[in-house]
């Protein structure tokens, strides 16, 4: 059984130093075992640091913490004095001021990732960062001993919490970064200072915050901009506005992708059952693999993780073995096979133009034109673009000629217009709630249907999924 690496402790003084905070009561000496937010499950020997969150401030945890046994507490400078009125200074407790605490804890996470002798390798990308990173992490694993982001931990917070794991046995981290306003790629670079900066896509998302995708691009961009001395960078031949990237950057490129201009390219990508072949090619050797998941495009995250690979001097054979261990993700391009024939494709996790219409492909490429069945719903945080790029992807739902086209959300009417304008006829499109789109399933479904079921991560679609899985269960 492998033990669990022993994370370094923090003294008083370093996490003054990493934070250029305050010391309001207790002494420079003290030493804490790590660091946490989560009031709910943190240990007596860790530093308390209080979140100030769209939904809760960790301030009003305090006196919870310090019930646990808690003695070390990072808080906002305005409210530690409302602390210190109380009896809470003479008991042996270490108050640390700061202007703002989620700053802070990214310092803390740049201070440890100083701390240890390790290469980090930081993606981001409108589309399959998930999946790459997953598929990266598998082949970084077979040589060295890897600290990877925990679930969807990629933004200002999960980052750091995810450095703050790092132990001494840890050769690399693979990080993977989110956003969706400028400025906020710049600093988690910052935090995390990478070796290899991966840019894998961009596509229209978040263009409520970044306005257009040349605003996507240039956000998606800071991360070259925050790269180490000396770091390298990968970059998607296949995406014009990503290899364009390439002269803005000091930086070593590698490029990846099915063009002929790619350094880390694929050929020959055939579908076989629920996965895909091809033949793998790094500068100076070729393997072939095989990928247990039936998108195409997942060849790209695989070509994207291989580039990394060879960036890190893993022997080809190494990654292809990786490669091969990867399994899809709940809620990411999913096989799930029921017990009545039916078959899911749980893509569900979010959405955006470019991944719902690859998820299309990809039903198209699996299924039989007259077992297709396809479940919608928003893709948000599209801004002034948003029906426009609905009903786009409504006529694009069309060309897949599903046998029904289920739509829920309030952008469903624009994507059924689209679907009609692209020959869809009205009497095979369903427009209704999550509840009722999954009833509909139950009573209509037939032995060897697909179903793909997409959206945003604020539409829960996989709740149409866990439904389904709940009614004819699920064959492992």
């Amino acid at each position: 059984m492998t033990e669990t690496p022993k994370i370094v402790p923090w003294k008083t003084d370093e996490i003054i130093a990493a934070t250029g905070g305050d010391l309001v009561a207790g002494t420079v000496d003290g030493v804490f075992d790590g660091v946490a937010i989560d009031s709910r499950n943190i240990a007596p020997h860790e530093l308390f640091v209080a979140i100030v969150g769209e939904v809760h401030d960790g301030h009003t945890f305090v006196n919870q913490v310090l019930e646990k046994g808690v003695r070390g507490v990072l808080l906002e400078k305005d409210k530690a004095g409302d602390l210190m009125a109380g009896s809470h200074a003479r008991r042996k407790l270490t108050i640390i001021a700061v202007n703002d605490t989620t700053w802070a804890l990214g310092d803390l996470a740049a201070f440890n990732r100083n701390r240890f002798p390790l290469k980090v390798i930081a993606l981001t990308g409108s589309n399959g960062k998930t999946s790459t990173r997953t598929m990266l992490t598998l082949v970084a694993e077979q040589r060295y001993e890897t600290l990877s982001t925990m679930g969807n931990f990629n933004n200002q917070i999960g980052l750091p919490l995810t450095l703050l794991q790092l132990a001494e046995t840890h050769a690399l981290a693979v990080l993977e970064l989110g956003m969706n306003k400028p400025g906020e790629i710049k600093r988690l670079a910052e935090i995390c200072q990478p070796d290899i900066g991966m840019i894998t896509n961009v596509a229209p998302a978040h263009l409520e915050g970044l306005g257009s995708i040349e605003g996507v691009l240039r956000a998606k961009g800071e991360l070259l901009e925050g790269l180490n001395t000396n770091a390298k960078a990968i970059l998607n031949a296949d995406d014009p506005r990503v290899a364009g990237l390439e002269k803005n950057t000091p930086a070593e490129v590698l490029l990846f992708g099915l063009s002929e201009k790619a350094d880390v390219r694929a050929g020959h990508i055939q579908e076989q059952g629920q996965g895909l072949s091809f033949s793998l090619v790094v500068p100076g050797a070729t393997t072939d693999v095989f990928l247990a998941t039936p998108g195409r495009f997942m060849v790209s995250n695989a070509l994207a993780a291989a580039a990394a690979g060879y960036l890190l001097d893993i022997p080809l054979p190494e990654i292809k073995t990786g490669l091969e261990h990867f399994q899809p993700i709940n809620g990411r391009m999913h096989i799930r096979n029921l017990k009545n024939g039916i078959n899911i494709i749980d893509d569900a996790y979010n959405a955006n133009p470019h991944s719902v219409k690859a998820a299309l492909d990809t039903l198209q490429q699996v299924a039989p034109q007259h077992a297709r069945i396809i479940v919608l719903g928003d893709m948000l945080e599209l801004g002034q673009t948003s029906a426009a790029l609905h009903h786009d992807v409504g006529r694009y739902a069309a060309l897949a000629a599903p046998e029904r086209l289920y739509l829920t959300g309030n952008f469903s009417g624009d994507m059924a217009q689209g679907a009609r304008d692209g020959g869809l006829d009205a009497d095979q499109i369903v427009i209704g709630s999550v509840q009722e789109i999954a009833a509909d399933l139950i009573t209509r479904g037939r032995d060897h249907d697909t179903i793909l079921v997409k959206g945003s991560r604020g539409m829960r679609m996989e709740r149409i999924v866990k439904e389904l899985i709940n009614t004819f269960g699920q064959n492992h």
